[in-house]
């Protein structure tokens, strides 16, 4: 514990409170809850949890630093993919999954302002009133001019849309359930209390759990630890609803199955994000620290396709930046520094992926993926 900065005095009492939301929710649940459903209090309980409460978290001040946020060279690396969608519907908005600072709100916009394709609408769904509010400074002191372009969404129900969606760093926020397979035994993860602390048991998986895991592969691992995000096809079913055509980009760090669930890999993928220090102990300063588990793609491309989205590429976000001629963006030393980071095996260049679905949409040579890996 000493390893970590100390919260403030304001902090501590904030995250306090949601650990007394916490165990409250413990107590009237017969003593234990999933840890999906910790996850879930710890990341979005209202007015508390890490993303809905105020604390900074993106960028060299935050805990954790995403891809916009390194350099604005990444948002021009999506010009052709919207330029393909304008092409098609002179009328595309675009619409922004969770928009973090709204740094690559305001990049993105920047770019496509200077080539004079602007699009009819950028939305934002963005469910955080805090980051809602740090998302309109941001703009307000960055592109007011643009400002009338923008609009936030407090959910996609009864919405419709047509044009591009970006996700960026969104499904790895999702709760997931923990597992265990042991000797071909399943068994899920639960929090539940010890000494009025928190502490993680295990128990028979719930029903969801049986119903979206595929017990067979972990058989001959003797003790194996992972994770599972049972959301996805909601949430690609809602979005498949809500729009009428279009083509949907999804950055994020994680695996197709095979490498999710290697025996490699056995502890899983679940990390936490403090102040820049990445860790495993959940029960660390709740509200205050980012929980994530890497994404399994081959999952969400089974959830899009059960949907109804066509998969149309997945590839490395090297590759996908690479291929978009980021290099000819380079002006400065800083520049290089930020490609190095983006693009390098050893950063985010390997193990960020990006998926393309699209609906309604023609699929030509000018999307820049190659289908690198099977889902």
């Amino acid at each position: 514990m000493n390893a970590f900065p100390t919260p403030t005095i304001d902090a501590e009492q904030h995250s306090n409170a949601l650990l007394d939301s916490i165990k409250n929710q413990i107590a009237t649940s017969n003593g234990k809850i999933s840890f999906r459903d910790y996850m879930d209090l710890a990341l979005y309980a209202p007015g508390l949890g890490y993303y809905s409460a105020g604390a900074k978290k993106f960028g060299p001040e935050g805990d954790f630093i995403t891809a916009p946020e390194i350099s604005s060279l990444f948002a021009v690396t999506l010009l052709p993919t919207w330029l393909h969608v304008r092409q098609e519907l002179p009328t595309a908005a675009i619409l922004e999954l969770g928009a973090g600072s709204g740094k690559l709100c305001v990049d993105l916009l920047q770019a496509l302002d200077k080539q004079n394709c602007l699009p009819e609408k950028y939305y934002i769904l963005e469910v955080s009133a805090d980051l809602k509010h740090r998302q309109a400074e941001y703009i307000k002191a960055n592109i007011p001019h643009l400002a009338n372009k923008i609009e936030w969404l407090n959910s996609i129900e009864n919405f419709t849309f047509s044009g591009l969606v970006i996700g960026n760093e969104i499904l790895d926020a999702m709760p997931v359930h923990k597992f265990r397979i042991h000797k071909g035994i399943l068994e899920e993860y639960f929090v539940t209390m010890a000494n009025d602390q928190l502490v993680e048991c295990l128990d028979s998986p719930t029903a969801i759990v049986n119903d979206h895991l595929d017990k067979e592969q972990f058989f001959e691992n003797n003790d194996y630890t992972s994770e599972i995000n049972t959301e996805m096809n909601p949430f690609f079913k809602s979005l498949f609803q809500c729009i009428e055509k279009g083509l949907l980009l999804f950055f994020d760090y994680g695996f197709p199955a095979n490498e999710y669930y290697h025996p490699s890999r056995s502890m899983g993928t679940l990390m936490c994000h403090y102040r820049h220090l990445s860790h495993g102990d959940f029960f660390l300063y709740p509200g205050l620290q980012d929980i994530t588990a890497h994404v399994n793609f081959s999952l969400v491309a089974k959830a899009a396709d059960m949907a109804g989205f066509d998969i149309l590429g997945y590839t490395t976000q090297a590759a996908f930046l690479l291929h978009n001629n980021i290099l000819e963006y380079v002006q400065t030393i800083k520049d290089k520094q930020a490609i190095q980071l983006l693009t390098s095996p050893a950063e985010m260049g390997e193990l960020c992926k990006v998926i393309t679905l699209g609906k309604n949409c023609n699929y030509n040579d000018t999307i820049p993926y190659n289908m690198l890996y099977k889902l």
